[in-house]
């Protein structure tokens, strides 16, 4: 890794090896305006720059916005190494591609032949780069499971893609992929969670950790969720801040990656809330910190449905 990049100390090991930071970047609803264009694409260098350098995208998003978004904010430097310009426009530190985890999604619609293969195609054009670290089903469609693992398995043998995985399955779904040939080379499960949303503890967080797939969680700060209202007017939340002069934000994201095997990867539109995020690697949650947290949001009882908001 380049002396550019800061190292999270929390990091997540995926069940090839790869190491990444807990703590990574969303990007759903970037790229859409041309007005917020160029601050979005400073929130995003800024991350990179406090090592949280794995990146989230798909192409759903803007329909290839949020991929061409972090081309542009990368200035190409995910290709080959290249200089990460800096807001005055200087070239004073440079990013190598391998100090980047770039993740994006197919659609279902998408997800058999010969579609996925124009898709990775395009979403590797429209980020810059010659291959993903990740790619991932965005969620349970019309294709067989065999045959997407087939074509993603063709993927990882091109060099288009180094692993692959899912998002928004839930423990039936991740039973029958599991009954697919090469179905158990998933890494990742994407699902929404945060404090005030905790339906997969019941049985699909332990499944996943007894078969070695990690969790990624989307919205973990419930953006554009009903359940946001919840998380921020907690009392109980923004007691945990006062004690650890941090942001309820901030101990939001360090409870979802409070266990060693979640990946959590907020979005933010601006720089300075991109260092919040960031900052909350170095919040460790203590045990009385935790109850109070489980005190005022549960665990599940019994089954829930995957939470989509």
């Amino acid at each position: 890794m380049s002396d550019f990049v800061t190292t999270q100390r929390h990091t997540v090991t995926l069940a090839n090896g790869d190491r990444v930071p807990a703590l990574g970047q969303g990007t759903w609803y970037l790229g859409d305006s041309r007005a917020t264009h160029d601050r979005e694409a400073q929130a995003l260098r800024a991350g990179v720059r406090a090592g949280m350098t794995l990146i989230d995208t798909a192409e759903m998003y803007g329909n290839g916005r949020s991929e061409r978004l972090i081309c542009d904010a990368l200035d190409g430097t995910s290709v080959a190494g290249g200089p990460l310009r800096e807001e005055d426009g200087s070239r004073a530190a440079t990013l190598d591609r391998e100090d980047l985890f770039i993740v994006s999604k197919v659609l279902p619609s998408n997800a058999g032949r010969p579609d996925i293969f124009e898709s990775c195609d395009n979403t590797l054009d429209n980020l810059g780069v010659d291959y993903l670290d990740l790619y991932l089903l965005h969620w349970v469609g019309p294709v067989p499971f065999a045959e997407t693992v087939a074509c993603m398995e063709e993927l990882v043998a091109e060099g288009k893609i180094r692993a692959w995985g899912v998002s928004n399955f839930d423990t039936d779904d991740m039973e029958e992929l599991w009954r697919v040939p090469g179905g158990s080379n998933c890494q990742v499960n994407q699902v929404l969670y945060h404090p005030a949303s905790r339906g997969i503890e019941y049985d699909l967080l332990p499944w996943m950790r007894d078969h070695g797939v990690a969790l990624m969680a989307y919205c973990p700060l419930a953006q554009a969720g009903t359940l946001r209202g919840r998380l921020f007017d907690s009392p109980e939340l923004a007691e945990v801040a006062r004690r650890h002069n941090a942001t309820v934000a901030q101990v939001a994201l360090a409870w979802d990656i409070r266990g060693g095997d979640t990946i959590a990867i907020p979005r933010s539109s601006r720089p300075e809330h991109t260092l919040e995020n960031a900052a909350a690697d170095r919040i460790e949650l203590t045990d009385e910190d935790l109850a109070l947290i489980s005190r005022a949001f549960p665990a599940p009882s019994h089954k829930m449905p995957l939470d989509m908001e």
